[in-house]
């Protein structure tokens, strides 16, 4: 059992840098993958970063790939998704996700075990 809390989303310019964060409790977090995912209004809820349980492995979408940085530390039971160079296309609530399988489930949101309730990110112009 895992449960998941996203915190810092925000309201940035174009070009502007925001760090999310993603607490995590349970006595397994080390043995799950970790995603980011988004969702804009009216829109589905959309792959963008994960991270292997081992931390050695990062994938990312293509329109994230060179601006975003995911990670994680064990220790802290958290993870992390660094965003730089934002664009207002990045707009959207961010959330993070939990499961044993996650990277072969990023493209079927619906599969994931675990949720946080996501964060606010929204990029003017």
């Amino acid at each position: 059992q895992v449960q998941l809390v996203e915190s810092g989303g925000g309201l940035v310019q174009a070009g502007g840098s925001l760090r999310l964060s993603c607490a995590a409790s349970g006595r397994s977090f080390s043995r799950y993958e970790m995603g980011w995912f988004r969702q804009a209004p009216g829109k589905e809820r959309d792959f963008v970063a994960a991270i292997t349980w081992s931390g050695g492995s990062t994938f990312y979408v293509d329109s994230a790939k060179g601006r975003f940085t995911i990670s994680r530390d064990n220790a802290k039971n958290t993870v992390y998704l660094q965003m730089n160079s934002l664009k207002p296309e990045d707009t959207a609530v961010y959330y993070c996700a939990a499961d044993i399988n996650l990277y072969n489930r990023r493209w079927y949101p619906a599969s994931l075990g675990y949720w946080g309730q996501g964060t606010q990110v929204t990029v003017s112009s």
